[in-house]
């Protein structure tokens, strides 16, 4: 089905999928790892909750047998008989206060039937409990009821923790108490160095016993009403808050209640250390006391194990995937490969028949182009010529406009030479030489003028070779007026030449850059015929690597119509005897084929502006 994708989907499904199944690898080995680690913290747990059981039941059982030691004693059985008698209460204080040093409890003292302490080994302390009324205490009521019982609460005098042994001795109204109070802070002490929190809670769920200071005296759930006032009326606690531990249960590991996971969170204010995280909760009762023991394993170094074996897990199961996934493509690579050698065979065999066949097409072909190739050759060559032939037409369709103004101006230097030539028979018949030597000066002076006219006219109509060179612009200007010099002057035309940049060269042929003035200029003149005071302005300045030569009239400019079709072949606006209309389109080309550009249009201030724009010679200096 994914054949039928398009290669990127295809591409992208496959990574989804790839994805997809490492991570699923990785939770699952998670999920493994997580069980795995959870049974070894459980087993370590037990093992230590076995050892704190041992030593808190070993810590309460070596004082077992001290009430009833005390109550064998005759100074104790006596005092009970006579509680009114000093020296008996004083015989018994010291026995007490003796058994309570060499025992090393908190303390030892007798109650009477009344609920009265009639001797206490703290009897010489300004808080002793001799004279107290202790028969509210639960503790008091249990051993008259049972006979002997044991209890955890908080002295109400000293305000100090401890475990009570008490015994019943006598019978009938003259039965007593006798009370030892254990203190267990020793065996807190040697919880202290354990790093996994470990606790002892009663019957009431309230914290009595842990290596944790600010655990003791706290809750393992929130106590009713009910229950809250009936601690206060017994005073087990001494009124102390009784505020819930406040940890949260993650996720039960099974249906006892007992072994689970547990979330504990730092204290308002406090910074998070080893007591605080997810821990395995594993408790379980004390025999022959109401009292659970509970020890929390942490699971932050066996949930990171999880963690960082899970990930090994998926990157091997990701390596695995494309280690699969490489072997398959190198498997269908292979397959490919024989079938596209297979095919490539028989695509050979096609080709060569096909080779041969189109060779001989190709040769066949070959030699039509080497036909056509040739003949366009020859073709261009003839147009080359014909474009030659076209642009010296041109020159001599401007020697024939020419013509008469030459003509005009050379009767006038033969009418001279005619009459000096006659004046100066009559000098030499007169006598006069030196007559005669002025006026031979002239005529030779005349027949220069007249030589300088025909030599323009005669490099004018020379035939260009079209080659470019380095050539002064302002001279090549200056040859164009000069050709024009006889038309201008019948018209009366001003001619005004703008400042130009002094030495600008061009790469072109001169006399084609000339044959275009010329054009250009009788241009001018033709568009200001019947004009009262016809002006050309002629610029030569430098823009960037060009130059450009600018000729504007004084006319009345080009209408919309004509701007259009200016360059086009055979477009004109004179009169059918004067013009083919080729003129501008062949100074086109001969700008173009120079490298440079002629352009046309009106001048903001009136008339038309031709552009001329030639390409720079490469070592003049930029201005």
């Amino acid at each position: 089905m994914l054949a039928f994708l398009p290669p990127r989907l295809r591409a992208s499904l496959l990574l989804l999928l790839w994805l997809a199944a490492s991570s699923l690898g990785g939770w699952l080995g998670y999920q493994a790892f997580v069980r795995a680690g959870l049974e070894t913290v459980a087993t370590a747990g037990n093992n230590r909750l076995d050892r704190y059981v041992a030593s808190l039941q070993r810590e309460i059982d070596k004082f077992a047998f001290l009430p009833d030691v005390a109550a064998l004693q005759p100074e104790v059985k006596a005092l009970l008989q006579s509680p009114g008698d000093a020296l008996l209460q004083s015989r018994a204080n010291l026995y007490l206060q003796e058994l309570n040093r060499r025992a090393g409890t908190l303390t030892v003292y007798l109650i009477g039937h009344d609920g009265h302490v009639l001797a206490a080994s703290n009897w010489q302390r300004a808080d002793s409990y001799v004279g107290e009324d202790l028969s509210f205490r639960p503790y008091v009521q249990q051993a008259l009821r049972e006979g002997r019982g044991r209890y955890f609460g908080i002295g109400t005098t000293r305000g100090e923790p401890g475990y009570y042994l008490t015994t019943t001795l006598g019978q009938g109204p003259l039965q007593g108490v006798v009370v030892v109070k254990v203190g267990l802070a020793q065996l807190e002490e040697s919880w202290a160095s354990v790093e996994s929190p470990v606790l002892v809670s009663d019957e009431n769920s309230v914290v009595i016993l842990s290596n944790v200071p600010a655990w003791r005296f706290a809750t393992l759930q929130p106590l009713d009403e009910e229950r809250r006032s009936a601690l206060e009326a017994s005073q087990k606690y001494n009124r102390l808050s009784l505020n819930p531990l406040g940890w949260q249960t993650l996720k039960p590991l099974s249906s006892d209640d007992n072994f689970k996971q547990v979330r504990i969170g730092a204290a308002k204010g406090a910074a998070a250390d080893q007591r605080t995280g997810r821990f395995l909760l594993q408790s379980r009762p004390l025999a022959g006391t109401p009292w659970q023991i509970t020890v929390l394993s942490p699971l932050t170094a066996a949930l990171q194990l999880a963690t960082s074996r899970a990930w090994v897990a998926g990157v091997l199961i990701a390596l695995a995937l494309l280690l699969a996934a490489l072997l398959y493509q190198r498997r269908k690579h292979v397959r490919e490969q024989l079938a596209a050698q297979q095919a490539l065979k028989q695509a050979n065999e096609a080709l060569e028949h096909k080779v041969q066949q189109r060779t001989a097409d190709l040769q066949t072909a070959n030699q039509s182009l080497q036909q056509e190739v040739a003949e366009r050759i020859q073709a261009e060559a003839t147009l080359r010529a014909a474009q030659d032939e076209l642009v010296q037409a041109g020159k001599l369709a401007v020697i024939g406009q020419l013509s008469t103004e030459v003509a005009h101006e050379l009767n006038q230097p033969l009418a001279a030479l005619r009459a000096l030539a006659g004046n100066s028979q009559r000098f030499l018949e007169r006598g006069q030489p030196e007559m005669v030597q002025s006026n031979l000066q002239r005529m030779a002076d005349l027949a220069d003028r007249m030589g300088l006219m025909t030599g323009q006219l005669r490099n004018f109509a020379r035939k260009s070779v079209g080659q470019p060179q380095s050539v002064d612009l302002e001279k090549v200007i200056d040859g164009a007026l000069d050709l024009l010099e006889p038309r201008i002057a019948r018209v009366g035309a001003a001619v005004l030449r703008q400042p130009s940049v002094p030495g600008l060269r061009a790469s072109c042929d001169p006399n084609r850059v000339q044959q275009i003035l010329v054009n250009l200029i009788s241009n001018a003149l033709d568009a200001m015929q019947g004009s009262s005071q016809p002006q050309i302005d002629i610029a030569c300045l430098q823009a960037g690597d060009r130059a450009q030569i600018t000729v504007r009239d004084h006319g009345p400019g080009l209408s919309e119509q004509v701007l259009p079709h200016l360059f086009e072949p055979f477009f004109t606006t004179k009169p059918e005897s004067q013009g083919l209309g080729l003129g501008l389109s062949l100074s086109a080309d001969i700008a173009r084929a120079s490298g440079g550009s002629l352009t046309g249009g009106n001048h903001p201030e009136g008339g038309a502006i031709f552009t001329l724009s030639l390409p720079l010679v490469d070592t003049l200096p930029l201005s």
